[in-house]
């Protein structure tokens, strides 16, 4: 029959002198974040004065380093949740970004200068390089769309990029 240890005052603070800088640390080392980390070793001490009387008295500072890691990894949790978008702000992001009436304007020269090059690549890279690049296909879709091999697709995606890129060479040194 094991005997439930009351944790005084006087013994909070003594676990505090003896492991505080421990706790912060690991607390630190989890989050990354300063002040998270100390409202998480604060935390741990509190959860270490409630639930004292059911510790065991066995290796107490392993026990106060779990409850400092668990508390900092449920942290961590709960942040990331945090951070998920909802349907509606993603989309409104998304909107934002596209109101921008100049990026609008750069988004579309670029697809028509990459269509017009495209349309100088010989066949078959000026099809390739239109399904890779402005129909934004993998090369996995577009070799089951053409019924090809998906090495053959990469190679001619390969070689359209490298066409491409000395048609563009071409135009800077205009």
């Amino acid at each position: 029959m094991t005997t439930k240890i009351k944790c005084s005052q006087s013994r909070l603070c003594e676990l505090m002198d003896a492991y505080e800088k421990l706790v912060f640390s690991i607390c630190y080392k989890i989050t990354g974040d300063y002040f998270t980390a100390e409202d998480l070793a604060q935390e741990t001490f509190l959860t270490v004065y409630q639930k004292y009387e059911t510790f065991d008295g066995q290796n107490e500072k392993a026990w106060i380093c779990r409850i400092a890691t668990n508390k900092s990894i449920d942290y961590i949790r709960s942040a990331g949740q945090r951070m998920v978008p909802t349907q509606d702000a993603f989309f409104e992001l998304i909107t934002e970004k596209k109101e921008n009436p100049e990026e609008l304007c750069i988004e579309q020269e670029i697809k028509n200068n990459l269509t017009k090059y495209c349309d100088e690549l010989k066949p078959p890279y000026d099809e390739i390089a239109r399904e890779y690049y402005l129909e934004e296909m993998t090369a996995a879709q577009i070799a089951k769309k053409k019924q090809m091999n998906v090495k053959s697709v990469q190679t001619q995606i390969y070689r359209a990029r490298s066409m491409l890129q000395k048609l563009y060479g071409k135009e800077e040194g205009r």
